[in-house]
C-alpha cells in the first residue's frame, strides 16, 4: 500500500528541470552602462526559460576600490582591474563591453581571438576604420561557432519589437516617410563639467554618436532597408567647460572650480536622409533641448497607415489606419503589455507596464539563446558598422555646408 502510494506521489510531483549550463560573463566597465547590463545579466535567467544560465563571473574596472564596490553591488563574483586578464579566465565565455568608445576595438577583437563571444555597447566604434576591423574579427569568429552582439538595445523594448513586425505585416504600406529625435538636455548648463562623453578621442561624437546611433539604428530597422545619403549639420554651442573634478557619476559629475577645458565634439545634430527605397528620413540629436531628459521619438508614414513610438511611454504605440473609413478613422493608442506581444509572454498581467531596464534584460535573454542556438546575432556587429558608416557621412555632410553626402559601403 505504502510503494503504491509513493507511485502515485512521484506521478503528480512535477518533472525534475534539467541543470542549465552556465555561461560566465566578464563585463568591462562598470558606470551607468554596467550597472544597466548588470541588472539584464542578473535578472534574465530568473524571469525567461533560458537554455544556459547566466553566470556573473568578474566585473573589470581599472581602479580596484570602484571595481570592488561595483562588484559587490551588481553580483559579480569577482572583479579585475585589467582587461585582458578578465578575457583569460577560464570562467568567462562571454565578454560585455561597457567602457568608451576608444577602447571598444581593442577588447573586443582581443576577446573574440580568444574564443569568446562578445556583446558591445553603442556605437560600435569611433570610426568606421575601427568598426570594419571589429566585424571582419566577428566574421571570423562566427565560422568558429562565436557570437558577437553589439548593444542597441532600444530594439528589445516590445512596442519597438511589435511596430517591426506590423511593419513586416504590411499595416503601414509603402514607406514615405521616417522621422526621429532623440532629445536630452544635462549638457544645457555651461558649467556642466568635461566628461569623457565631451572629448573625441575617447567618445568619437557627441549627441550623433551618442544618440544618433540609437535612432539611425531603429530607422534602419524599422523600416527594414538602409540609409543611403544624408544632408547635415551639427554644432557645439559651448566650446569649452570645466574639468571634471574626481570621477564622473553616470552622465555627468562635480566640476573643478578653476580648470577648463575645450569640447571636441557636437552637442547637437540635425539631418536629413534618403533610404534606399526612396522614402525620406529626418533625424535630430540633441544634449541641449531644455526640459526634455530622454525623449526619443519615430514616427514613421506609409500609403496605408502611420505608427509612433515615445520612449517616454515606452509601453505604447500610436496607430493610424488610412484604410478605415475617414468619418472614423484617427490615431489609436495600442497598449503593448499583452502575453502575445514580443516578450512578454513571462512578465506581468496585462496593463502592467515594463520599463528602461527591461531592454538590457531582453538583451541578455536574446543573446543566451541566440548563442544556444547557433544562430546569428541580432543586431550584430555588421549593424553597428552600417551605423557607423552613416554616422560617418552626416560628419562629412556638415563638414562640407550639408552638402548631400552618400553612405559609403563596400
Amino acid at each position: 500500500m505504502a510503494r503504491r502510494e509513493e507511485t502515485e506521489q512521484e506521478a503528480a510531483a512535477p518533472p525534475t528541470r534539467k541543470p542549465e549550463r552556465p555561461l560566465g560573463i566578464g563585463m568591462v566597465g562598470y558606470a551607468f552602462m554596467g550597472a544597466a547590463h548588470s541588472q539584464g545579466w542578473r535578472t534574465a535567467g530568473h524571469v525567461f526559460d533560458l537554455p544556459m544560465r547566466p553566470a556573473l563571473a568578474a566585473i573589470c574596472g581599472r581602479d580596484r576600490a570602484a571595481v570592488t564596490t561595483a562588484a559587490e553591488r551588481h553580483g559579480w563574483a569577482a572583479a579585475e582591474t585589467d582587461w585582458r586578464a578578465l578575457i583569460a579566465r577560464d570562467d568567462v565565455q562571454l565578454v560585455d563591453i561597457c567602457t568608451p568608445g576608444d577602447s571598444h576595438a581593442e577588447i573586443a577583437i582581443a576577446a573574440l581571438e580568444a574564443g569568446k563571444h562578445v556583446l558591445c555597447e553603442k556605437p560600435l566604434a569611433n570610426t568606421v576604420a575601427e568598426a570594419e576591423a571589429m566585424t571582419e574579427a566577428a566574421e571570423r569568429a562566427r565560422a568558429r561557432g562565436q557570437v558577437a552582439m553589439v548593444g542597441f538595445n532600444y530594439r528589445k523594448a516590445p512596442a519597438i519589437a511589435y511596430a517591426r513586425k506590423m511593419i513586416t505585416d504590411g499595416r503601414l504600406g509603402t514607406l514615405r516617410h521616417v522621422r526621429a529625435t532623440y532629445l536630452q538636455d544635462w549638457l544645457v548648463d555651461p558649467e556642466s563639467p568635461l566628461t569623457w562623453r565631451l572629448d573625441r578621442d575617447r567618445a568619437g561624437s557627441g549627441a550623433l554618436g551618442d544618440l544618433g546611433a540609437h535612432i539611425v539604428d531603429l530607422a534602419q530597422y524599422l523600416a527594414g532597408e538602409l540609409l543611403v545619403g544624408v544632408s547635415a549639420m551639427s554644432e557645439t554651442f559651448v566650446r569649452d567647460r570645466p574639468l571634471l573634478a574626481g570621477a564622473s557619476a553616470g552622465l555627468s559629475g562635480s566640476a573643478d572650480s578653476e580648470a577648463r577645458g575645450a569640447v571636441t565634439v557636437d552637442d547637437a545634430a540635425l539631418f536629413t536622409g534618403r533610404l534606399a527605397s526612396g522614402a525620406l528620413a529626418s533625424f535630430e540629436a540633441t544634449r541641449m533641448a531644455a526640459g526634455r531628459k530622454n525623449a526619443l521619438r519615430l514616427e514613421l508614414n506609409g500609403e496605408r497607415g502611420s505608427l509612433a513610438f515615445d520612449l517616454e511611454r515606452l509601453n505604447e504605440l500610436s496607430f493610424h489606419d488610412h484604410t478605415e473609413p475617414a468619418t472614423t478613422a484617427g490615431f489609436r493608442r495600442i497598449l503593448v503589455t499583452e502575453p502575445e506581444h514580443p516578450y512578454l509572454e513571462a512578465w506581468w498581467p496585462p496593463g502592467h507596464a515594463l520599463g528602461y531596464e527591461h531592454t538590457f534584460i531582453h538583451q541578455a535573454r536574446d543573446l543566451v539563446r541566440t548563442i544556444a542556438e547557433g544562430a546569428d546575432p541580432v543586431p550584430s556587429f555588421a549593424d553597428g558598422l552600417q551605423v557607423q558608416r552613416v554616422l560617418a557621412a552626416v560628419e562629412e555632410s556638415a563638414e562640407k555646408n550639408s552638402v548631400l553626402t552618400p553612405v559609403h559601403t563596400p
